[in-house]
């Protein structure tokens, strides 16, 4: 679960030195940089070190398991901050104790594709650090690949499924059994295609191009599952 990767964090604040976590932070911002434009594999903990400004074996002393390790530290933190972001936006958009209005549901529902298209633009080294996950899955440590699910969009997934359900009990749409499922098929169809457009952000679309797919991915959602 994801409480496991903040309780993960959580402990290292309270049982690393100061000075200690503070070169570990360092270290794992500039590895961002390096893993989001080399990819997991591609990526040698040499020019690692290098871009941390510190030697392969202080990197080592900060981070025993290597690249893996660091990897997983990255994409952990990254997924964090990723994941408060969204969680901010449907708690603000799809708040379960106030539901839209009928009339507004649609103008919500775009909003919040709107922001998690906004998001992939405010934290491109994480996106850049996902896409490279995508591309390289077979090669990444499996617990890599579950302490990034755990940290972000499981909880986020979980998050869109319970507002899914909220807006079901309150007779707007109706999501046919599977809450969760309604809440993947939104994200598929508001905004996959942008990601998949944009190479997730690195190549933006014009304002337009984002609007049409958003309105268009929104409203095949709702053909499917608004409430009779």
């Amino acid at each position: 679960m994801g409480s496991s990767n903040d309780a993960r964090m959580e402990k290292a604040g309270r049982e690393v030195p100061p000075r200690k976590l503070e070169k570990q932070i360092a270290i794992a911002s500039a590895s961002c940089q390096v893993f989001g434009r080399e990819g997991y594999a591609r990526a040698p903990v040499d020019a690692l070190a290098a871009a941390a400004g510190v030697s392969t074996r202080t990197l080592y002393n900060h981070f025993p398991g290597g690249k893996a390790e660091l990897f997983r530290t990255v994409v952990t933190w990254t997924s964090t901050e990723v994941r408060d972001a969204q969680l901010a936006q449907i708690h603000a958009l799809l708040d379960p104790e106030r539901p839209p209005h009928p009339d507004d549901l649609e103008r919500d529902l775009v909003a919040l594709a709107r922001a998690f298209v906004g998001i992939m633009a405010d934290y491109p080294d994480h996106f850049a650090l996902v896409r490279h996950i995508h591309a390289e899955a077979d090669h990444v440590p499996p617990e890599v690949l579950e302490a990034w699910t755990d940290a972000g969009p499981g909880p986020v997934g979980r998050a869109l499924a319970d507002a899914m359900a909220a807006l079901a009990a309150a007779g707007l749409i109706d999501v046919h059994g599977d809450a969760a499922m309604a809440g993947a098929h939104f994200m598929a169809l508001a905004s996959h295609s942008i990601v998949q457009l944009s190479h997730y952000g690195v190549l933006p679309l014009p304002k337009e191009e984002t609007d049409r797919l958003i309105t268009g991915g929104v409203a095949a959602f709702l053909r499917a599952y608004r409430a009779a």
